[in-house]
């Protein structure tokens, strides 16, 4: 069973509507709101069991019938639905009403998730039992076209929903994830927290814009044959781990000064696996806490080594300077 990631659903959903002529480049997939009809709820209530026939729904996903769930609101439910059971592919429920805060469009959002066999219900995987719940979902970062971005926007904290995958695999694996919303937050766009006083003055010298983007002085710097992970602010969010995927905003610069990739002109954060990075960018960030900018050294052996990549020549020493926005 492969990892529950809920961005790579929904690429897949977008993509889905796009093969099928509901999206075109200019035109919103879909204007329908479900607040009216997913956001009620009582409030008061302990558990919630509800079925698929919701009034509202998505223009551009077909709904599952005949499938609910059971049990306290934000908990891990009991789904039950006939077995064999045929799903089309992205197709939707909503099993429970959220009795929680109302999900925004430029909010990140946490999930746990089942996956439940269509052809006999039984469980497949689950995230609830080890508490780790996907927080891959960045709202801020789908386009308003996107159907997965219409379904969940509007809904609360703590409403699950049905999703019906259908793999392209050679046994035709049908199935449905089932997500309960637990949680959600809002990225910053740049580092926020204490300023470190005590950064050492041989560094290059970093000097921030209003909106947080970074300019250098190389200050005489010559470089190092280790690594230089030095915090210039220290944020005050979770402590990011080496299996993370991370949101940054970054500029880098080769020791003469010459910059050579930035995330600040291409006009958006990036998000990248530690796991998939060269190695100075994996060990100076684990360890750093979310909302922190830190200045990384990074020299040949845990950069590019002897091969030019880009505009960035063969053994040469980078230098980075990274806001961490997110850690998930």
């Amino acid at each position: 069973m492969r990892k529950l990631t809920i961005a790579s659903m929904a690429s897949r959903v977008l993509a889905a509507a796009a093969a099928i002529g509901l999206c075109a480049a200019l035109t919103a997939c879909g204007s329908s709101n479900t607040s009216s009809d997913t956001n009620s709820s009582d409030s008061s209530s302990k558990s919630s069991s509800s079925s698929s026939s919701s009034s509202s729904s998505l223009k551009n996903m077909k709904q599952i019938p005949g499938i609910t769930a059971s049990g306290e609101l934000g908990k891990k439910p009991t789904i039950s639905f006939a077995t064999p059971k045929t799903v089309d592919d992205n197709s939707y429920a909503i099993l429970q009403k959220g009795d929680g805060e109302t999900i925004g469009a430029k909010d990140r959002v946490c999930a746990q998730g089942i996956y439940v066999s269509a052809k006999d219900g039984s469980e497949m995987g689950s995230t609830w039992e080890k508490n780790t719940p996907d927080c891959s979902l960045d709202m801020s970062t789908l386009d308003d076209t996107n159907v997965y971005k219409e379904l969940i926007v509007g809904q609360k904290i703590n409403t699950t929903i049905a999703i019906g995958i259908n793999d392209s695999n050679s046994s035709g694996t049908s199935y449905i994830m089932v997500l309960t919303l637990v949680s959600k937050t809002t990225d910053g766009t740049h580092a926020t927290g204490d300023k470190v006083a005590d950064v050492p003055a041989d560094l290059p010298k970093v000097t921030l814009a209003k909106n947080g983007k970074p300019s250098i002085d190389m200050n005489g710097y010559k470089g190092s044959d280790s690594l230089v992970a030095q915090p210039l602010i220290k944020g005050k969010g979770a402590e990011v781990q080496e299996s993370n995927t991370v949101k940054v905003q970054y500029t880098g610069w080769l020791l003469d000064g010459t910059q050579f990739d930035s995330s600040w002109d291409k006009g958006t954060p990036i998000s990248f696996s530690l796991s998939q990075v060269v190695k100075g960018w994996t060990q100076g960030l684990t360890g750093q806490t979310v909302g922190s900018q830190v200045l990384l050294v990074v020299p040949p052996d845990l950069g590019y080594g002897d091969k030019a990549t880009g505009s960035i020549p063969a053994n040469s020493t980078l230098v980075f300077v990274v806001d961490i926005l997110a850690a998930y």
